[in-house]
């Protein structure tokens, strides 16, 4: 049989993920520090679990409702009005989902028709392009920059909008670059935005995790949460990565639509998961703060110690990332990680994974414990010396 005939052109021209590449490699070498994986390196908290223990035991495992069960919704209503001020009908317009990610898919599926085109921030998860072309759209990237601390500015946005763009993808905090939009940043983003039919997908997944000061949604600014799909989750914050659960929020009319494709592809989320994540949001806010005081002094490790070997590095305020530069080499983000993962067994992920703008760049996860990272750095520190990096 002549498989590429059978099999769709799309999916044949997408090229496999630059995060999973890395990661697969590292695992079939010894002695690796991998830092490529955005996986929290802490426990699920012990009341979760126990929860999910509870409901098995009660044998609680039936199909839930489409879009969730009412109580987990009702709950992500009360926390998204705690945390951003911004009150949702957890009946008409809550989606429980199967992690961030399905959220993203059904979200981009439920707005875009073939052609229209979709503004994805760059750098930015990977993600996004791949689903926007499966779903006929046209990716444009909008490239941020370094001296910008990563941000989106107006001007960048009006210069990519043309008759036929559809969707701002809106990804903050940020992974690779751990950059965020404050709501000074924001306000200029709502004005080019409210005066026209562009929707924005706000995915907030790393929202719980920033440092310095409380994340700002878009979704509350004026005339903003109208014209929002916002997406959360469980995985970062509450270390549930595995669990698969995630949800997003948006008007009545766009939700009524989104939970009809969520139904034909999922039915219902993990039931298991969604009575652990109603734990989550009742009793867990310390765990999560524990767990960002601890990111935070590997957050401040790195950027110090990346700067002071050479790498310049902006200092993050979001997210479990930093993205040094690796300029002062000569090499390209691919060569850097595959050189350093051949000669010094430490796994970092090129910045061109995440778009063009990466390029110049590495995406290193501090998901993991400072002894690793103390480790990661006496290899990376070798590794310049090795190949001429300026660093003192």
């Amino acid at each position: 049989m002549n498989y590429e005939n059978i099999l769709s052109g799309c999916v044949q021209n997408m090229k496999p993920s630059g995060i999973r590449r890395f990661f697969d490699l590292a695992a079939t070498m010894d002695d690796v520090i991998s830092l490529g994986v955005g996986e929290p390196d802490f426990s699920t908290p012990w009341s979760i679990r126990k929860e999910a223990i509870d409901v098995l035991e009660k044998k609680k495992i039936v199909y839930t409702a489409n879009a969730g069960l009412a109580q987990l919704r009702e709950e992500v209503a009360a926390y998204l009005e705690k945390k951003i001020h911004v009150k949702y009908n957890p009946e008409h317009e809550i989606v429980i989902t199967v992690g961030g990610s399905e959220a993203i898919d059904i979200a981009v599926r439920g707005v875009v028709n073939p052609g229209d085109e979709v503004l994805i921030i760059e750098p930015s998860f990977v993600c996004y392009a791949p689903i926007v072309q499966m779903a006929g759209g046209v990716p444009v990237p909008i490239a941020t920059k370094q001296q910008n601390h990563f941000k989106l500015t107006a001007q960048e946005l009006r210069e990519k909008i043309t008759e036929k763009t559809k969707l701002l993808v809106l990804p903050f905090p940020n992974n690779p670059t751990g950059a965020i939009m404050t709501r000074e940043d924001l306000e200029p983003i709502a004005e080019v935005l409210r005066d026209t039919d562009i929707m924005v997908l706000s995915d907030e997944i790393y929202s719980e995790m920033t440092y310095g000061r409380k994340h700002c949604s878009i979704t509350e600014l004026d005339g903003m949460q109208e014209r929002t799909i916002l997406v959360n989750g469980f995985s970062k914050a509450f270390a549930m990565t595995g669990w698969r659960l995630g949800y997003l929020c948006a008007p009545e009319p766009v939700a009524r639509q989104l939970v009809k494709i969520h139904q034909y592809i999922i039915m219902s989320s993990p039931t298991v998961s969604q009575y652990a994540a109603i734990t989550a949001l009742k009793e867990c806010e310390h765990d999560v703060e524990r767990m960002v005081k601890e990111y935070n002094i590997r957050r401040r490790y790195l950027v110090e110690a990346f700067n002071r070997i050479g790498m310049t590095c902006f200092s993050p305020e979001g997210a479990f990332y930093v993205f040094p530069s690796i300029q002062c080499t000569g090499m390209t983000s691919e060569e850097f990680c595959e050189k350093l993962l051949e000669e010094e067994r430490v796994a970092v992920v090129p910045g061109n994974a995440f778009g063009e703008s990466g390029e110049g760049f590495v995406r290193v996860s501090y998901a993991y414990s400072l002894r690793h990272l103390m480790e990661a750095v006496s290899r990376i520190t070798r590794f310049l010396e090795k190949h001429g990096g300026n660093h003192e």
